[in-house]
């Protein structure tokens, strides 16, 4: 037998160092994007991004948890609180203005703030120095008084704020100023403030939770704004309070929702009142319809999603609104829905009623309203506004029956002498107590 050493070599060596090809390629396969070889072991690489503030950071707010949560199952029809002080008090007014000066038989006619100061104060050692130029021109006498009156005075006139600093004995001038509010301990009339506050246009308000104080800063405007506010809400007896939920609701065949299937459910009597609006119609309903009944109801015929839920509170007889999108529960067609509120808590023809009227709006304008009167105890249920109302392309994957339902509870909050009827009326009312209070 003839041995081929040859052959057994070849095979020795396959064994050991071949591998059967099988079309698989030796090595995986390479990427390459603008030059650089992208492969499991990159570290990525991103765009040079601009110095702004990240989405989820513009969007974090001490403020949300408090407006976009309803605790329904503890919601209170009526509730009193007793009245507290709301105190505006103006920060960095420097050091007071040496006591041991008087001024007598002062006047100045069409002079700038600086100027009638320095004339006021030729011979003294106080400069007054402008932070910014004033210009408005002012007129008056002064008889007799103290240095710091006479300077209170002569700045308000030209609206103008001053501060003293003792040592350098300089009178600072300028048009801005900047103030601490000290609210009420209740929340909901803290939101009340601000909110106003916010409607008026002041922005830069920096809100401390803990100690209940609100700092702000503006002109002579800001701060007549700012003190009409506080007097307009120290003045009101009541509030109105709305709680709120918003639904999309998807019919489970191609067809509406029977709202009149409401009536057989519930009751004739438990659905007061049927107002319709340009698109929508708002129905009062009575504490049975709630949002766990009413959403067992809607569950028969639909799915029901919740998209949006808050409360806002507003003084007897003002204006707010509820922006749906700030507190909705993702980015949906309709948070750019904005649900405004006017209400007035009191007698309505011989009836204690809330005289409320409703506004549903968009960026493109009104879409429906609402003159809604009802007795404190009664929800809102306002229906058939098509879901297509906030589609904006030409075609939607959303069937044309989708609507919105927004549920609303108003309540009231009672704010009373701390001295006389907090003694009787403390915390929430309900049964015989509530009765009692709103036949007084």
């Amino acid at each position: 037998m003839k041995f081929n050493l040859g052959v057994f070599l070849g095979c020795a060596f396959c064994l050991f160092g071949c591998t059967q090809n099988n079309n698989v390629p030796l090595y995986d396969t390479v990427t390459v994007v603008d030059n650089l070889v992208i492969d499991e072991n990159s570290v990525p690489i991103f765009p040079k991004k601009a110095a702004l503030t990240t989405d989820t950071a513009q969007r974090f707010s001490v403020e949300l948890p408090k407006r976009c949560t309803v605790d329904w199952n503890n919601q209170s029809v009526v509730s009193v609180v007793p009245e507290e002080k709301i105190e505006i008090v103006r920060l960095n007014t420097g050091a007071a203005l040496p006591d041991d000066l008087s001024v007598d038989d002062y006047e100045f006619k069409k002079l700038t703030v600086k100027q009638a100061l320095d004339k006021l104060l030729m011979g003294t050692d106080i400069a007054v120095v402008e932070d910014e130029e004033m210009v408005d021109k002012i007129s008056g006498t002064i008889s007799s008084g103290t240095l710091s009156d006479a300077v209170d005075l002569m700045s308000k006139m030209g609206h103008a704020y001053y501060t003293y600093d003792k040592d350098s004995g300089e009178i600072h001038l300028s048009y801005h100023g900047k103030w601490m509010i000290k609210m009420p301990k209740d929340e909901t009339i803290i939101m009340a403030l601000v909110d106003a506050m916010r409607g008026a246009d002041m922005r830069n308000l920096l809100i401390n939770w803990q100690d209940k104080t609100l700092v702000f800063d503006g002109n002579y405007q800001t701060e007549r704004e700012a003190a009409q506010i506080i007097a307009d809400i120290s003045s009101k007896k009541y509030m109105v309070a709305w709680d709120i939920d918003v639904y999309r609701v998807y019919p489970r065949t191609d067809n509406p929702i029977v709202w009149m299937n409401l009536l057989p459910a519930f009751g004739e009597k438990n659905v007061k009142m049927s107002i319709p609006g340009v698109v929508g119609r708002a129905l009062v309903v009575g504490p049975e319809i709630n949002t766990k009944t009413l959403q067992e109801f809607l569950s028969q015929q639909s799915n029901v999603v919740l998209i949006s839920q808050g409360t806002f509170a507003i003084p007897n007889g003002w204006q707010s609104r509820f922006d749906i999108g700030q507190c909705s529960k993702e980015e949906r067609l309709e948070t750019d829905l904005i649900i405004g509120a006017t209400a007035k808590y009191g007698d309505f023809g011989g009836y204690d009623k809330i005289d409320a009227k409703v506004v549903l709006r968009t960026s493109n304008g009104e879409l429906s309203s609402f003159e809604i009167p009802s007795s404190v105890g009664d929800n809102y249920v306002i229906i058939g506004i098509p879901t297509h109302s906030f589609v904006t392309t030409p075609e939607t994957l959303i069937s044309p029956f989708a609507e919105l339902v927004v549920f609303v509870s108003p309540r009231i909050i009672s704010i009373v002498d701390s001295g006389t009827k907090a003694q009787n009326y403390v915390g929430d009312l309900s049964g015989d107590a509530l009765r009692a209070f709103l036949s007084e």
